[in-house]
């Protein structure tokens, strides 16, 4: 209870009642003064507006006179539309306009680079090179000559900490941008489902354009005029897809000779340019040229000869010739020059101009300006790009090419059809055209093709009517030419056209007697059957007058049956009549002048009557002809009647073949709609009776036939559908409002409009789905209602774009002014009700719904007991009753009985969206499944016509409650509710239905906030969810998905804040009633001044707060701010709880576990991960509710926590810092004064995550992530046309897809996948990575986004800080996790700006707080000293300079409380030692500067100059300053590895005292081997770490468990035992700030163990593991914790079983440095191990290149034998051999396996061939081997990859030593190759023949011959001698062997070469046996023990080095 009400909690899941809205604001005036407070309360007055839109008209002159009487468009709309995301978004645009005047920021990531050219230069100082290492001089020296940077002023002063926390909050409020929300990276425009971008304009289709101009046309010899056409033609599809153009390029002279026929010539005849239009781009499109001549005497093959013979350059030769051609034609062109003659025609393949020419490549400005259209213009060109398919041609962007047409194939008079012409043109493409081999027509034809520009200027229409811009009418104009596209092309007329063409195929008067050859057809348009009626409708060709009465083909010579190609052009008038015909008369023309022989004699008559029916005729016909002329009213009957008396050609059968085509917007062309218009005229003519083909319509039977057509709809074609799309929509809806009224009675057709509507609609939507939006919305039907759509009035406007009439010439309306109608859908009702009210009780009977309106005694009343939908429901059932209200309704609408009686008003009238309602409800089966398909359209159309009703009726100024009847609320209501458990139970049935069906009904709902009673709109937004909600256990995720759509689209409103009551006062309801208006708690939760309910409930989803901000949102005013702020304030919490599921922006590291804080403290009960009742109610599923406070519920033990996508989490990160950064300071000061130590944990951990999420990642990082996006787009197409072509349906993929999506999960899709579905615009749009969204965090060029970060975190920083002052208790724990967070964001890339106000932040903390850093935690002052000494270092000077000051107040502030700095001095001294040996990036000229800055702050600081502090400061600098130096030559070494390891190695030796140190150092050199590769050495590194920490436990504590010190490791290394503490000058642990690092622990050492063990594994050394784990073993037996034991048993057993794998390790080689240039690696020498199978040519080059690189110009590789007395001073030289690892034979017996024989090497050993004479190679008696044996002075492997070589020996070996060597090597390959398993056969024939061969040379007979064909000399070779001797008889027992195991592996095609080979070993052992017989006596007498040791190693000639 509150204020002794009480209040009904609601759960989460539960959507609470609204308040009354409309109530609440008459109730409520605001209060607020005007101004920005005001506007957030009231909606506009004006929100709805009437817009006039002028209809484009693209033609000066109108297309016909009916458009002069156009008036324009009434468009309703919503003034403050804009504002809303729906038509609006947030676009890039919109984006840089917010961030206009932002400050550029500086950031160290990119300006890091800038000095790195001169690094070089600057890491050598001349005092370096000069003083030793560790000097003080050096250090003095260097500190003295480096400069400060710039000092701060105010940082020694003393200044209270109000003060300067309030010059620091000053300083942060400067350079601030105002809108944190405009700096957020723009969403993705495809995932932005509320997104409905105003359709376009309807305007008429026009494909891909191309100019055409014909410049010159020039004959060898000109004697006559000729005329041109051109035309295009596609051959696949083989059809003419373009009207003829005509031109003419004859010289004025021939032009002259045909002056008499044409006196009058038309300036758009003229023309010699057109463009052409091209919808469907295809390969094989030709553009097809046609030339004629006037007619003459003789066949085209002798009228063509005189062109094909002569030439220009002979008409000396045929002077007298030429000049009779020219007489002749001069009177040909006189008498006969109204008659043409086929002459020639030649194709051009415009595939071929496109491709030759190459791509045009548009101009920027260009791209962007065809980028700026409309999302929907994207989208339509995409669709129209791939509808193409395989043959996507562009002729839209190649370069304008001039051509020179030379050849022209002369026409054969019996080959002139079309079907001729596809053959012909089939037959140019193929290489062997039969066309080539003809002799063609020379001639000249220049023209130029080029795609046509935009708007050009001069330009006819196809009407020839002048397009605008037309500047001059006296210019020559360009004609365009009209299409006629190869396959349907789905747009609606827009313009009037009514254009005939008649195409004259061929004629048949073979059987026709008398002189009846060269036959010319006449073609007339008559308006009736007298001469003088032939109207001057058909189009000139070139040169003549613009219009003619009549038109003649071109005559074949002498020829009874000729072909036809001629294209007769007509501008036929818009009413036809019955009388309207085509006439035909045929000729006989007379080329010769005879006497008494008219010059053209009739031959025959035919006709077509164009209008039947009503109906326009078109089509091919196949017509008799009459020989004599056609008696009267001939015209209303077709030639195929038999009239009596009349005399036909052929007996009355068809000869005359002609195709009347029509483009027309007038005639559909289409029977089903021709009788729908038909019907619909005579309606509106009332007409009756009226014959309609068979039928005759009367007053009775018109109703059933007009539903009847209305039905048969359905079956007309869709393309005619489309184009008349707009007049079939406004009659259908002219029907519906205005139902016409016959014999008193109203024709009832509402039922049978609606019907024929949704099945038109459905249809469209099925078969053009790649013309529609991302919401399913056809482009076509949207822009209609947008456009097209306007209420009937009783003075009806004239119709939209083109005019369907008949006889008369009046505009086709259906105002019938007789009509006396009324509101009435029923056609089964017989008797017309008085009113409207009545009507609809009549209807609904005693089982529907009843419609008066006085709620009193109804029984759907308010609190009734069947209250509707809109009067705030509270009623279990109300939607049970709601559906069946509607089947009530429809029931009564089937089973009410008929009652006529006369009507009661004169004019009958309904309203649309009332009438769409009331269908829409009553609707079953069919109609309402194709209604609910398109629910978008009715949805769009009741809400146009229910904003054109308000407008015109006046109604805006009205209550909202008063605007619609309730009758047509209740229909809303059971329409919504009906809809809603559609989208509820049909979700896994129809994914895609159900999608468009959801975001339908949000537009809707959000189009009625604008419109109707809000409250009510919200009840059905209440309704909608509570129904979703029944069906979301059965599929939670997608329905969830669903919900978020929906409320998302409807948040979308423009007035979104208003309707969420900003302002309002919380007040919970007096009772439990579904009604909130009786609401009187005057206390306001919101308010900041009373507390009664207190400030926690104000972040709380308290049901008052979710009734009253039924919706809520972010962005408006900034004086508003706050207000909006304050409904938002309960996603604090929110976020809070679900921060465990947020994606993990940070590190993975475990100090930067943002979870620590809910690992804490399991008691506690806000400890859990999100509560049950939050995340359930974000994943949308029921739960049951407990009582207790929605955000402590305990969680659920075990429960599986998913996490939020990586977008879905940056979303809600951003949303909570709007709210922090809105809200009122104070206010959230009292709600965190209230919050538990966990909970202030879990909103540090927030802050600490939002910094990750935020954090810059620089311009290389963006240009990187652009070229991914780039080569992802090249995989998104790929995929686009598997989806297209291949095997996956695109329509499944998506539904599967959106199956799959889930608002949780690493999935990041809130909606469709896009990147397969074939209609989507292939944006390239690539999946949000992670990477990729934080770089658009950021602009590339002004980018402060951080400084908002920063405000908001110090905002919250100092709430929590003024409450841990307030609140002693929370220092503990809350004063660390500030720092953290404030450390943290010092850590981050941020800009300068950002880290300077976070130094001011730090010094203000470490100011009040010194005894968080100095007497608590080490931790935090050791990451405080790391992020102050890198920024010390940064290339920014600002940085560095607030850096610096930080640093000397930390030691200032360390010293004035214990009167020495000593943790500070070690935690510094460690930082920069970690910096250095880590960061990459480091720049020590920089941290010079800085330590020089540190030291000036001491010297001037006059406050403590009498105390030791400065001279403490001084040696802390210089000491800093002698690491420093140290770590120069690692700067110098970064790419030299091996180098840089031994840097570190002497560094980390220098630590030997310092185990911290020590420690840091030897992990920077294991994180450096392992990023190389080098795992052996970096377990290594690790397990010396290791040692070392066990080395100071054991001295802290003897425990038993815990390895002895460095003892315990040496089966590991023998060279861990360096790590021993025996040193005299070693630190105990106890001491302050030894041993402090968190690995010194006995977790330290277990992690160290761990990761050795990991890293031994990575290198294959397995068995070292074994050694590792033994360690490991008993410290987990003495925990007892056997999870890990069995952990480490499981990975022993892994590792045990991998021993067996085949492994490789290292390959070693001795690498040797001679040269003063190398400084102190002159004449060093050192064995560097490489990985496994390194040739000596790979390291010889990487040391080479490498060294040069470094330092020298160039480096000589030098052989074994150069000697040292070669070597010059000024140049370097490496000497590299390839070493193999020695072991003595006492090793051998220890060393058995293969890793034994690789591990602890120490010892290795390489061969040098030589002779005394200083060859290296000579004969065998004389070749003499050096073995150099190395020692180094650690064992492999180690902590570096190279060791020092400390010993090297050298032992000599003789001639006959070697040949022993050579022969047991030889005998060793045999063996191994006889005994091989399984057997080689080539190798064992291989190495078989070079011991048997006798072609080898110093094979082993002529070995044996040099030493054992006489018994040497010197007795100190005899045992030599037996030596040799017994290994060759050794030899031959092998070869024995190897010859009888190839005997048993070859086959048969080899025993010729085993015979061979036999032969050979026979040789080779016959000559052997005398050699290896001899035995030397003296070695088998007895003799004394040898004085000298020649059989042990020092008989040998040794060389000691």
């Amino acid at each position: 209870e509150v204020n002794g009400i009480e209040i009904t909690l609601v759960p989460l899941t539960e959507v609470v009642e609204p308040v009354d809205y409309e109530e609440y604001v008459s109730s409520h005036p605001p209060g607020a003064e005007p101004g920005p407070l005001r506007q957030l309360l009231e909606f506009p007055s004006d929100d709805l507006e009437l817009l006039l839109q002028e209809r484009e008209c693209t033609t000066i002159e109108p297309p016909d006179k009916l458009f002069r009487k156009w008036k324009p468009a009434a468009l309703c709309s919503l003034r403050y539309q804009r504002y809303s995301t729906t038509q609006t978004p947030h676009n890039s645009e919109r984006q840089r306009e917010k961030q206009k005047g932002l400050v550029k920021q500086t950031f160290e990531l990119d300006e890091a680079g800038i000095d790195r050219q001169d690094e070089q230069v600057k890491q050598h100082s001349v005092s370096l090179d000069d003083t030793p290492r560790g000097s003080w001089a050096s250090s003095i020296f260097d500190l003295k000559n480096s400069t400060p940077d710039a000092l701060l002023p105010s940082v020694l002063e003393r200044t209270a900490a109000e003060d300067m926390d309030r010059r620091n909050a000053e300083n942060r409020q400067q350079c601030r941008h105002a809108d944190l929300l405009g700096l957020y990276p723009v969403p993705d425009e495809d995932e932005a489902v509320e997104r409905c971008a105003i359709p376009e304009v309807p305007k008429e289709h026009s494909g891909q354009r191309i100019m055409v101009k014909c410049l010159a046309l020039k004959f060898e010899i000109e004697i006559e005029p000729i005329f041109g056409s051109l035309a295009l033609y596609d051959v696949r599809e083989k059809k003419k897809i373009s009207e003829d153009f005509h031109f003419d390029l004859n010289s004025d002279q021939m032009k002259s000779l045909l002056r008499p026929h044409s006196p009058h010539v038309a300036i758009s005849t003229l023309a010699r340019s057109t463009i052409f239009s091209i919808t469907y781009p295809a390969p094989d499109i030709f553009l097809v040229i046609k030339l004629e001549k006037v007619l003459q005497q003789g066949d085209i093959g002798e009228c063509c000869e005189p062109y094909m013979v002569m030439k220009e350059s002979d008409s000396t030769k045929h002077k007298e010739k030429l000049e009779k051609l020219r007489a002749q034609a001069e009177q040909m062109c006189t008498r006969l020059g109204r008659y043409r003659m086929p002459f020639a025609w030649t194709a051009i393949h415009l595939l071929n101009i496109v491709s030759s020419v190459g791509g045009l490549d548009r101009s920027d400005s260009d791209s962007d300006t065809e980028r700026k259209g409309t999302w929907n213009e994207r989208k339509k060109k995409g669709f129209e790009r791939m509808s193409v398919g395989e043959d996507m041609c562009n002729f839209t962007n190649f370069r304008p090419a001039t051509l020179t047409v030379t050849n022209f194939f002369k026409q054969e008079g019996d080959r002139l059809s079309d079907e001729d012409l596809y053959k012909f043109l089939a037959d140019m493409r193929r290489p062997s055209s039969v066309l080539r081999r003809l002799r063609p027509v020379t001639a000249q034809l220049k023209i130029d093709i080029s795609p046509a520009p935009e708007a050009p200027h001069y330009c006819l229409s196809p009407e020839l009517l002048h397009v605008k811009p037309y500047p001059d009418p006296r210019v020559r104009p360009t004609k365009e030419v009209l299409e006629f596209p190869a396959r349907y092309v789905y747009t609606p007329h827009t313009t009037y056209r009514n254009l005939l063409y008649v195409y004259p195929q061929s004629v048949n008067f073979s059987s026709r007697q008398g002189s009846v050859r060269n036959i010319a057809v006449k073609v007339q348009f008559m308006a009736g059957e007298d001469p003088s009626q032939a109207m001057p409708v058909i189009f000139g060709k070139s040169s003549c007058a613009e219009f003619y009465e009549e038109a003649y083909t071109p005559v074949i010579y002498h020829n009874k049956s000729p072909e036809f190609y001629e294209e007769v052009k007509m501008k036929i008038p818009a009413n036809l009549t019955d009388n309207h015909h085509l006439l035909f008369t045929f000729y006989h023309i007379s080329c010769q002048p005879k006497q008494n022989t008219p010059l053209e004699t009739p031959v025959g008559y035919t006709w077509i009557p164009l209008m039947q029916h009503g109906r326009l005729r078109t089509g091919s016909f196949s017509l008799p002809v009459s020989v004599e002329k056609p008696p009267p009213s001939y015209s209303v009957l077709t030639p195929d009647v038999q009239l009596p008396g009349m005399k036909w050609v052929d007996n009355h059968k068809g000869v005359f073949n002609v195709e009347v085509k029509a483009a027309s917007s007038v005639h559909t062309q289409d029977p089903h709609l021709d009788k729908f218009f038909t019907l619909v005229y005579v309606l509106e003519e009332y007409s009756f009776p009226y014959r309609l083909k068979d039928v005759i319509i009367t007053e009775a039977n018109v109703e059933a036939e007009l539903k009847a057509s209305m039905a048969a709809l359905k079956g007309a074609l869709l393309d005619t559908c489309v184009r008349f799309l707009h007049q079939l929509m406004s009659k259908l809806i002219l029907l519906i409002v205005h139902p016409p009224v016959i014999a008193g009675q109203i024709v009832n057709l509402g039922r049978a409009a609606f019907e024929a509507m949704a099945l038109l609609v459905n249809q469209i939507h099925k078969n053009l789905e790649g013309n529609q939006d991302h919401h399913g919305r056809n482009n076509l039907l949207s822009s209609y209602i947008h456009y097209c759509f306007h209420l009937p009035t009783t003075e009806p406007l004239p119709p939209p774009y083109a005019t369907l009439s008949r006889a008369t010439a009046r505009p086709s309306s259906l105002l019938l002014s007789r009509s006396k109608s009324l509101s009435n859908s029923n056609p089964d009702l017989a008797s017309t009700p008085a009113t409207p009210d009545e009507e609809v009780q009549r209807i609904i009977g005693s089982k529907g719904i009843d419609r008066s309106h006085s709620w009193v005694n109804s029984a759907y009343a308010p609190g009734g007991s069947r209250a509707v939908l809109r009067r705030n429901p509270n009623s279990s059932c109300e939607l049970k009753q709601a559906s069946e209200r509607a089947s009530n309704r429809m029931s009564a609408f089937i089973e009410t009985a008929s009652i006529l009686c006369p009507p009661s008003r004169q004019i009958a009238k309904k309203l649309l969206h009332e009438e769409l309602a009331l269908q829409w409800v009553v609707s079953t089966s069919t109609v309402r499944e194709a209604s609910l398909q398109q629910a978008w359209f009715f949805f769009q159309l009741m809400v146009k016509s229910m904003s054109h009703h308000l407008f015109l009726s006046s109604r805006l100024d009205l209550p909202r409650r008063q605007r619609f009847p309730d009758r047509f609320v209740d229909d809303i209501a059971a329409l919504v509710c009906a809809i809603s458990a559609d989208i509820a139970s049909r979700y896994h049935k129809d994914v895609e239905l159900v999608e468009r069906l959801n975001s339908s009904l949000a537009f809707f709902l959000n189009d009625l906030l604008s419109l109707m009673d809000r409250g009510f709109v919200f009840n059905l937004i209440r309704s909608y969810y509570k129904q979703v909600r029944l069906h979301t256990a059965q599929n939670p995720s997608s329905l969830t998905a669903l919900r978020m759509d929906f409320i998302r689209i409807v948040c979308s409103h423009e007035h979104y804040v208003t309707l969420n009551l900003p302002c309002a006062t919380l007040s919970p309801p007096a009772s439990p009633s579904p009604s909130t208006s009786s609401t009187t708690s005057q206390s306001s939760a919101f308010s900041c001044h009373v507390q009664d309910q207190g400030v926690v409930s104000m972040f709380e989803l308290s049901v008052p707060f979710r009734q009253q901000h039924f919706l809520s949102e972010m962005l408006l005013h900034p004086q508003v701010r706050s207000h909006i702020a304050q409904l938002y304030l309960p996603l604090i919490p929110i976020v809070m709880e679900t921060l465990p599921q947020l994606h993990d922006f940070t590190d993975t590291s475990p100090q930067r576990v943002r979870h620590a804080s809910a690992l804490v403290d399991d008691s506690d009960p806000d400890n859990g991960t999100i509560s049950q009742s939050v995340a359930m109610a974000i994943a949308g599923s029921p739960l049951p509710h407990s009582k207790a406070h929605p955000f402590t519920l305990p969680s659920v033990a075990g429960r599986q926590c998913s996490a939020l996508s990586a977008e879905c989490s940056r979303t809600l990160l951003v949303c909570f810092l709007w709210v922090w950064k809105n809200a009122d300071a104070g206010l959230l000061e009292r709600w965190v004064s209230d919050l538990s130590v966990p909970q202030i944990n879990r909103l540090l951990d927030l802050l600490h995550l939002c910094l990750s999420c935020f954090e810059y990642k620089g311009k290389k990082a963006l240009q990187r992530i652009n070229s991914l996006t780039f080569k992802k787009s090249q995989d998104m197409k790929a995929r686009l046309e598997e989806a297209i072509l291949g095997t996956i349906g695109a329509r499944q993929e998506m539904v599967r897809r959106c199956r799959e999506r889930s608002p949780y999960g690493g999935q990041e899709n809130v909606r469709w996948r896009k990147n397969v579905t074939h209609w989507r615009q292939n944006a390239d749009r690539v999946d949000k990575s992670d990477f990729v969204t934080h770089l658009n965090a950021f602009t590339t060029n002004t980018m402060c986004y951080d400084m908002h970060l920063f405000h908001i975190v110090h905002k919250c920083l100092c709430v929590l800080l003024h409450q841990t002052v307030v609140m002693s208790e929370l220092k503990e724990s809350v004063l660390g996790g500030v720092l953290r967070v404030l450390l943290h964001s010092m850590a981050g890339n941020q800009s300068a700006l950002f880290l300077q106000h976070c130094f001011s932040t730090q010094r203000a903390l470490v100011y009040k707080f010194p005894e968080m850093l100095f007497e608590e935690d080490t931790e935090l002052c050791a990451d405080l000293c790391l992020r102050l000494l890198r920024h010390c270092s940064s290339s920014v000077s600002s940085v560095r300079s607030h850096a610096s000051a930080s640093l000397y107040l930390l030691m200032r502030q360390n010293f004035e409380i214990g009167n020495n700095f000593a943790r500070v001095k070690m935690q510094v001294t460690m930082s920069l030692s970690s910096l250095v040996g880590t960061s990459t990036k480091f720049n020590e000229e920089h941290l010079r500067r800085s330590l020089k800055t540190i030291l000036t702050y001491a010297e001037d600081d006059l406050e403590l100059r009498d105390s030791p502090f400065p001279e403490q400061v001084q040696d802390l600098v210089f000491n800093l300053h002698m690491i420093l130096t140290d770590t120069v030559k690692m700067k110098e070494h970064q790419q030299d590895p091996e180098m840089l390891i031994d840097l570190m190695y002497r560094i980390a030796k220098g630590y030997q005292n310092s185990p911290d140190l020590r420690l840091t150092w030897l992990q920077n050199m294991a994180g450096k081997h392992s990023e190389r590769g080098n795992h052996a050495e970096a377990a290594h590194c690790l397990v010396h770490s290791a040692a070392l920490v066990a080395e100071y436990l054991n001295m802290l504590e003897d425990c038993r468990y815990l390895p002895i010190g460095c003892v315990s490791f040496q089966s590991i290394s023998s060279n861990v035992l360096e790590e021993s503490a025996v040193s005299d000058d070693i630190l105990s642990p106890e001491e302050e700030g030894i041993c402090s690092g968190k690995y010194f622990s006995e977790s330290g050492l277990v992690g160290l163990l761990e990761q050795a063990a990991a890293s031994f594994n990575m290198a294959a050394m397995y068995e070292a593991i074994n050694e590792v784990y033994k360690i490991l073993c008993p410290i987990h037996e003495a925990n007892r914790d056997f999870k890990k034991l069995a952990s480490v048993h499981g990975k022993l057993q892994d590792a045990f079983n991998k021993v067996y794998n085949q492994r490789m390790f290292g390959t070693y080689f001795r690498v040797g440095f001679y040269g003063c240039r190398f400084g102190d690696l002159d004449e060093q020498e050192f064995v560097y191990k490489e990985p496994s199978i390194t040739k000596l040519a790979e390291i010889s080059h990487r040391l080479e290149v490498l060294a040069t690189l470094i330092r020298f110009s160039f480096v000589h590789m030098v052989s074994m034998l150069s000697s040292a007395v070669y070597v010059s001073v000024t140049q370097a030289y490496l000497q590299i051999t390839y070493v193999e690892p020695f072991f003595d034979t006492y090793e051998l017996k220890e060393r058995i396996t293969y890793f034994d024989k690789n591990y602890n090497l120490r010892t290795f050993m390489y061969c040098t061939p030589f002779t005394l004479d200083g060859r290296a190679h000579g004969d065998l008696h004389e070749q003499y081997k050096r073995k150099t044996i190395l020692t180094t002075s650690h064992a492999f492997p180690y902590i570096k990859t190279r060791i020092n070589v400390i010993h090297k020996e050298e032992i000599i070996l003789m001639p006959m030593e070697v040949a022993i060597e050579d022969m047991q090597k030889k005998t060793q390959e045999l063996a191994f190759a006889t005994h091989q398993d399984p057997a080689d056969s080539k190798m064992l024939q291989m190495v078989l023949q070079g011991c048997v061969g006798t072609t080898v040379n110093q094979g082993p007979l002529e070995v044996a011959q040099v030493f054992l064909s006489e018994i040497p000399e010197d007795p100190k070779l005899f045992r030599h001698h037996n030596k040799l001797r017994l290994c060759f008889k050794d030899l031959t027992k092998r070869c024995e062997d190897a010859l009888r195991k190839n005997k048993s592996l070859i086959g048969p095609d080899q025993k010729e070469y085993h015979r061979e080979l036999e032969r050979n070993y026979t040789k080779l052992r016959e000559a052997l046996f005398p050699l290896i017989n001899r035995k030397i006596p003296q070695l088998y007498r007895q003799l004394p023990l040898p004085t000298t040791p020649t059989q042990s190693r020092s008989s040998f000639r040794r060389v000691e080095c």
